[in-house]
């Protein structure tokens, strides 16, 4: 992995001196079918890049990752490839003012979902191919100039199987046994994209009247594996892209540049979903092959949107280097959201950024690693890994905040101008505060200071004084910030006041919009008011903070939670409760006690989902060890009873019995589960479909009630991709010592799972029942981890680092340890270290909770 590093610069370097006309790269990928090839499976690839030179007589270097190179041409001059290539880079010296670079290489189908992806299907033994590259991985499939500002049309043509069907970025046609694609715009070598196979494929077309007179029509595509073709429901999927494309023209008054748009739902891919223009690729997993809530249909929605968003934001205009992959990636998280509210049925959309998507940026914005919104990015590794919570949800949250702060109609028209002035070029922060500024009448450097290039989160508390006769003396609120990062920021916050109505509702009867800035700011405008039962700092989410309560507002809501009739205050609320648990300032059972009560009165699905997902989490992290057994036998006896009780055939009662599965705790349990999946026991409404089967399967595998005959029985039934992936974490979660050896050195000691297949045998390896059975992978952990990030590509060390770490062995001498190796390993390369360093601090946080939790146990 060092060797396929590139830094800033380096690229900084090569774009002073190289500008790129253009590529044609030729594949043929018919090697990716048929048996008796050796290993690695290769494909030719072969590239002509056409690039001029500022000072002739330089040297530089292209960019390839592949086994072998046949041939390499300079300007008509055949070079030795034994000379100018070594694996990753190809040497090019003495470079005249214009040139012509042909490469001739032999390169690999991947399984690590990097590079061109080759996936044989279990079903049908049917072959499927595509590409993934962001940041850098399309030089594992042809030479390039690897880097976000070198950008250039490209031309593709591809050879194939002749069953197939062969998609671009560009229009294709089939000529005499090649596809042939249209030349593209301008673009970066990470978004360009081939997929190919025997692909399900769905047309429809989306047209629109330009302001001009002139009518824009997109040729619109959706495709699958053959295999999910019954589940897939592409009319939905047509309609919200219909729906984005309409939002997106309405406001952005730039015509979508790209020709057609593809959308295709690739096998083992590793990501939510890639922005290549023109054929946007998603994983598969976002074609439902069981009932689903309605939360995943919003999700799906939101990654459409937020795709295409990328369309504007980060495709035709593109940022010059990593350090600003916010410009892209908050951009599009948060019109994701803001176009799913606006133009689809989600209205609802923000109660879901606000309870999920904020708090996988609060994580982030808190740990050791965390870093401003405007990163430093000194290489490719560090780019890799900020693809974060903080890149991503924390840039949408203050871009939302940002739109509170000067004004949507100002926001909105600077993006305008920003891709009129900047289209198919690269850009830097400067770019868009500039337009900003412009549009707005703000000085933006000093916001952008204090919120783009400056780390961590603040707290927000109210303080509440009451005068003689029982009114509101005054509201103030006050403002913290941790002492590794002390910056205190300027917010537009909402400040609600509720009551309890005569009904018993607790209702918003006062709300006051103002600027929060500096430690202490007094909210004039409620003085006067009734007496508050719950202060809300943050109401309507428009910043992004920590709410913290005062302890009346505590004391409502331990007492009153379920009464809150707004949904979004309700999930702000919640989402306070839970960063208070996980801050340990609320015992683990406080927060387990208060979705024991008042998670049944939750009407939006998501906010139920994601609150079965804190409580498990409380309850395997945060609860004291001797009250977990207790605390998880009341969690399923909870939700077995919620689910009993709640509507048949309703998404709430699906969620309750996935949740019922992930809680089961004992015989009684475990004999409902196996009479659920066996038709001798029903609930009714309930439909075990596949999908449901599986999850009920899972934790019968973890506690030993379903042995390996069973689990091949079920794949049996449900012999298919998805099928074997189930099977596959469930074997590993098996309560055996061999099993656990079997897991660990399938993952650690072999290369021969797919990416997909060591994500599932990681996620069955840690089974939160089973810590003294994986307390011996503790120690090995430490031995094997800088050994796995030499060897294996960043994807794959990434989720071994992240996924082996002993974070079940949840005490003092697993932080010792892992320090110890810190210390040991001071030279090791910064992303391996920064992964290590993330997960022991939420090992930290998980003691520090623990603590928090006994002492109320024992106070």
């Amino acid at each position: 992995m060092p060797g396929e590093n590139l830094s800033r610069d380096e690229a900084r370097e090569r774009a002073a001196l190289l500008s790129v006309d253009g590529y044609d790269v030729s594949l043929d990928v018919r090697s990716a079918v048929g048996e008796g090839q050796s290993e690695p499976r290769t494909f030719r690839s072969v590239t002509t890049i056409r690039f001029r030179c500022n000072e002739p007589g330089a040297a530089s270097f292209a960019d390839l990752i592949a086994p072998g190179v046949t041939a390499v041409t300079l300007n008509g001059k055949d070079l030795d490839p034994g000379e100018v290539f070594d694996g990753t880079r190809i040497l090019l010296e003495d470079l005249a003012a214009e040139n012509e670079l042909v490469v001739d290489a032999r390169c690999a189908y991947s399984r690590t979902g990097e590079g061109l992806h080759r996936f044989v299907d279990p079903e049908d033994g049917e072959v499927y191919l595509y590409t993934q590259y962001e940041p850098a991985d399309s030089r594992r499939v042809f030479a390039n100039f690897e880097q976000p500002d070198l950008k250039a049309p490209f031309r593709f043509e591809v050879r194939a199987p002749e069953e197939w069907t062969v998609w671009s970025n560009g229009a294709g046609e089939l000529a005499d046994g090649v596809w042939r694609f249209a030349e593209t715009k301008p673009i970066s070598t990470y978004i360009t994209c081939v997929v190919a196979g025997p692909y399900h494929y769905v047309t429809d077309a989306y047209a629109r009247t330009l302001p001009d007179g002139t009518t824009l029509e997109i040729p619109l595509g959706a495709m699958c594996r053959k295999g999910l073709a019954p589940y897939f429901d592409a009319d939905d999927v047509f309609l919200v892209t219909k729906q984005g494309l309409d939002f997106f023209h309405d406001h952005f008054d730039y015509p979508y540049p790209f020709g057609k748009y593809d959308q295709a739902f690739v096998p083992e891919y590793n990501l939510g979903a890639m922005e290549n223009p023109g054929l946007v690729t998603f994983r598969e997993e976002y074609i439902f092959r069981g009932k689903v809530t309605q939360a995943s249909y919003e999700a799906r929605a939101n990654v459409i949107l937020h795709e295409m968003a990328h369309m504007w934001f980060g495709d035709l205009v593109t940022m010059v280097w990593w350090d600003d992959l916010w410009l892209k990636e908050s951009f599009a998280d948060f019109m994701g959201t803001f176009a799913n509210v606006n133009a689809t049925r989600f209205t609802n959309a923000w109660t879901t950024f606000a309870n999920r998507r904020k708090a996988w940026a609060y994580r982030a914005d808190q740990l050791p690693s965390t870093h401003p919104i405007t990163a430093d990015i000194r290489d490719l590794q560090d780019a890799k890994l900020n693809f974060d919570g903080i890149t991503y949800a924390k840039g949408a949250s203050v871009l939302k905040q940002l739109v509170a702060y000067v004004g949507q109609d100002a926001f909105l028209e600077g993006a305008r101008r920003y891709f009129k002035r900047n289209a198919y070029g690269n850009t830097r922060l400067g770019d868009l505060l500039s337009v900003l500024e412009e549009t707005s009448g703000r000085d933006m450097s000093a916001w952008a200071g204090k919120w783009l290039q400056t780390a961590g989160v603040n707290s927000l508390t109210p303080q509440v004084l009451l005068d003689g006769d029982g009114r509101v003396a005054e509201v103030a609120v006050v403002q913290e910030a941790a002492e590794s990062h002390p910056e205190l920021r300027p917010h537009r916050v909402a400040v609600g006041l509720y009551r309890r109505t005569a009904e018993g509702e607790l209702e918003r009867y006062a709300r006051a919009e103002t600027d929060v800035d500096g430690p202490r700011t007094v909210i004039a405008d409620l003085a006067g008011a009734e007496a508050p039962e719950l202060v809300l700092v943050n109401d309507d989410d428009l910043t992004y903070c920590k709410i913290r309560f005062d302890d009346t507002s505590l004391a409502t809501l331990r007492d009153h939670l379920g009464a809150l009739t707004d949904p979004l205050a309700r999930a702000l609320c919640w989402s306070a409760l839970w960063n208070l648990t996980r801050d340990a300032l609320l015992p683990a059972r406080d927060f387990v006690d208060l979705v024991l009560r008042f998670a049944s009165r939750e009407s939006d699905i998501g906010v139920l989902q994601m609150l079965h997902a804190w409580a498990n989490s409380a309850l395997v992290n945060y609860v004291a060890p001797e009250r977990r057994e207790t605390a998880g036998r009341r969690l399923a006896e909870g939700a077995l009873r919620e689910l009993r009780q709640a509507e048949p055939g309703s998404e709430h009662q699906l969620a309750w019995a996935r949740f019922f599965a992930s809680t089961a705790a004992d015989g009684a349990d475990f004999r409902l589960l196996q009479e659920l999946l066996s038709g001798t026991a029903t609930i009714d409404g309930l439909d075990v479909d596949q999908e449901l089967r599986w999850a009920f399967l899972e934790p019968l595998a973890a506690h030993g009630v379903a042995d390996e005959s069973a689990l091949t029985a079920e794949l049996t039934r449900d012999d298919t991709a998805s099928g074997k992936r189930h099977q596959v974490r469930c074997l590993a979660a098996r309560p055996s010592a061999a099993v656990k050896a079997q897991a660990w050195a399938q993952v650690v000691e072999s290369q021969a799972l797919s990416n997909a297949l060591v994500e599932a045998t990681i996620a069955g390896f840690a089974q939160s029942s089973q810590r003294d059975l994986l307390a011996p992978y503790a120690e090995k952990y430490f031995e094997v981890i800088a050994r796995i990030w030499e060897d294996r590509s960043i994807q794959i060390g990434m989720d071994v680092v992240r996924g082996l770490y002993p974070s079940l062995q949840d005490r003092p001498e697993t932080l010792e340890a892992t320090d110890a190796w810190l210390t040991a390993h001071a030279d090791a390369p910064p992303a391996l270290r920064r992964l290590v360093l993330e997960a022991r601090d939420d090992l930290a946080r998980t003691l520090r909770g623990q603590e928090c939790d006994a002492r109320a146990v024992t106070g």
